[in-house]
């Protein structure tokens, strides 16, 4: 009866361990944004992000998709902000009439990890017009 105890608390506990991990593992996988950031003129698209786990790169936010220029005949760049714990904005450039990979990360130095991170693509319409920038969306961990 007792073998029998131990080899019971032994698969529950192998069990435990192993669904445990799936969670962990789960926390740390790439998720999918559908509805890509958009302005005119400018394009995030296929987006995914993921958040790095407390020990390791500073637990940051990190993401990647296709930067592109939509509208590659008005003459403008484009590029794509993101910020965490509403500090200030690192800037990712685009090129000019085409679309590119970005992969990055944000995160904040002084935390063990990043809970909150912002994004938004914008248009560079130059030093006398006001750049247009897609409405802010927002990720907590």
């Amino acid at each position: 009866m007792r073998k029998f105890a131990r080899k019971s608390a032994m698969t529950v506990m192998v069990v435990g361990l192993f669904v445990g991990g799936m969670g962990v593992a789960g926390a740390d996988a790439w998720h999918s944004v559908a509805e890509p950031l958009k302005t005119t003129g400018a394009r995030f698209e296929e987006m995914e992000y993921r958040w790095e786990p407390a020990g390791e790169k500073h637990g940051a936010f990190r993401f990647r998709g296709s930067l592109r220029d939509s509208e590659a005949s008005d003459g403008h760049n484009v590029y794509l902000e993101a910020r965490a714990h509403r500090y200030g904005w690192h800037r990712f450039p685009g090129v000019q009439k085409k679309t590119v990979h970005v992969e990055d990360i944000v995160f904040d130095g002084a935390t063990r990890f990043t809970n909150t991170a912002d994004m938004r693509v914008c248009r560079d319409r130059g030093s006398l017009r006001p750049d247009n920038c897609s409405r802010t969306r927002s990720f907590a961990r």
